[in-house]
């Protein structure tokens, strides 16, 4: 699958498209097939790491989570029990 991964803070800059595995759910989530995303403030927060004070939650030095991404739209690909719809 696609993703617009970033591994450093910084401007949109430091973005890049790459082909990444397929993440597997745990048993409390489900895996969901995006079709739509929107970009809000709170994913430019993650992506520049301001204020610096909420690195505390997203990486001191670098980004836990590498990919963006809050408000998504789409269909569930993959149920909590495991069956594919």
């Amino acid at each position: 699958m696609k993703a617009m991964v970033y591994y450093n803070y910084g401007s949109p800059d430091v973005l890049e498209l790459k082909e990444i595995e397929k993440p597997v759910p745990n048993d409390d989530e489900v895996l969901v097939k995006v079709h739509a995303a929107d970009v809000t403030p709170l994913d430019w927060h993650f992506l520049t790491g301001t204020p610096y004070v909420a690195r505390i939650m997203a990486g001191l030095f670098k980004p836990k989570n590498n990919i963006l991404g809050i408000d998504t739209a789409g269909r569930i690909e993959v149920r909590i029990n495991g069956v594919y719809n």
